[in-house]
């Protein structure tokens, strides 16, 4: 499989461009997969829903399951950031592709994606001048980069170009977990 995450700030088009990229990779004939990095307390469930009432109840993971598909939720015995790595490990290794949104300190390669802010949303710092793993940056407006890259700079409203990009360089985003990743996380002794 081959893992690339895009990393940038809330509004910089990361979630449209993953849209495509799926869309575009499902067309020629790929399995994607997506891990997505979410904020604090998000919930997939619906409050009175059976799953919803378990978990609420006080269960470690639900698992739900129908003949279309199944969603696992695990709580946290305390707060906790996520390892990328073991996240991968639970995703099925027979997909081609790996798009993670976020996880932008994560030790994988990634492609920046990068707009000018709004008016009055301040400066954003962008980490491909400092990471090394970055090894693209996909903007609508290369001019306006805060500074110039010595990485590729890519049309991010050409996702079939940087699908091209991505392909061409696939070799580039082979995944290999690290030694003693993707264990499976620790179970919680419960009363």
């Amino acid at each position: 499989m081959k893992v690339v995450v895009f990393a940038g700030f809330s509004g910089a088009g990361k979630t449209t461009l993953l849209e495509r990229l799926i869309a575009l990779l499902r067309a020629g004939g790929q399995r994607v997969s997506v891990l997505k990095h979410a904020h604090h307390r998000f919930d997939i469930d619906q409050p009175g829903k059976d799953s919803w009432r378990h978990r609420q109840a006080g269960a470690f993971e639900v698992l739900i399951a129908s003949d279309q598909r199944q969603a696992l939720m695990r709580e946290y015995g305390a707060v906790q950031e996520p390892d990328v790595h073991a996240l991968l490990a639970q995703l099925s290794p027979q997909v081609d592709w790996v798009l993670v949104e976020g996880f932008k300190t994560a030790a994988l390669p990634k492609i920046e994606v990068w707009r000018e802010p709004e008016p009055g949303r301040g400066e954003r710092a962008v980490r491909y001048p400092s990471d090394p793993l970055v090894l693209a940056v996909a903007t609508d407006d290369p001019a306006r980069l805060p500074e110039p890259p010595r990485q590729p700079v890519l049309d991010l409203d050409d996702p079939a170009g940087i699908l091209q990009w991505m392909q061409d360089h696939a070799a580039r985003f082979a995944y290999t977990p690290p030694s003693g990743a993707g264990a499976a996380p620790a179970q919680e002794t419960h009363r």
